[in-house]
């Protein structure tokens, strides 16, 4: 074989496994990347759950002091109870 063909068949392998290489290392970074973005979404998930929650004691909470103020009373009749008739 001559020296241009080995240089030449090196030059290709080096190629090949340099390029093999950056396939694997651009996919284990991508598979990482793609990870954090399901934890941030796990995270932001929580967040707004946590939010609701405290919405939800907030309104309980004053609803509870409304009616500390004023008393509700059921409603004496509804139009559906009057269709129904």
């Amino acid at each position: 074989m001559s020296r241009a063909a080995k240089i030449t068949l090196a030059s290709s392998l080096l190629a090949s496994a340099v390029v093999i290489w950056g396939v694997h290392f651009l996919q284990i970074r991508e598979r990482e990347t793609m990870f954090q973005g399901v934890i941030r979404d796990d995270e932001r998930r929580r967040e707004k759950m946590r939010q609701r929650e405290q919405d939800l004691q907030e309104s309980i909470r004053k609803r509870e002091a409304y009616e500390r103020i004023q008393t509700v009373s059921k409603p004496l009749s509804s139009a559906t109870d009057h269709a129904h008739e």
